[in-house]
């Protein structure tokens, strides 16, 4: 598996343009640029997102990732590539399509 290696710094967003920045770090992790390298153990939380169902307003306000069993771990989680399995998804849980990477830092490649 290959992609890009995510950080802080990335930028990400929902599939209807909100934007979706870390809710949670961990303290004393592996930095890139300056910047914590994103895990799959960090909360992600979508501010901005525009999604209406029939003209009402159902928003997406998180996105979870799933590890993708690269073998490389952060403090014991997994970290996050732009080829990592996520979705997002609104207040009540449901699922509302992938996140958008539009800008990743560094190539990885897991053999």
């Amino acid at each position: 598996m290959s992609g890009n290696l995510l950080g802080a710094g990335a930028v990400i967003s929902c599939p209807h343009g909100g934007r979706a920045t870390a809710a949670t770090t961990a303290a004393g992790t592996v930095l890139m640029d300056g910047m914590p390298v994103a895990t799959a153990a960090h909360g992600y939380v979508v501010t901005g997102c525009r999604h209406t169902v029939d003209g009402v307003p159902v928003p997406c306000v998180s996105v979870r990732w799933t590890a993708d069993g690269t073998g490389v771990t952060v403090g014991g989680a997994s970290v996050l590539l732009d080829t990592s399995a996520a979705q997002c998804f609104t207040a009540a849980f449901v699922p509302q399509g992938p996140p958008v990477v539009q800008a990743a830092q560094r190539k990885v490649t897991v053999r």
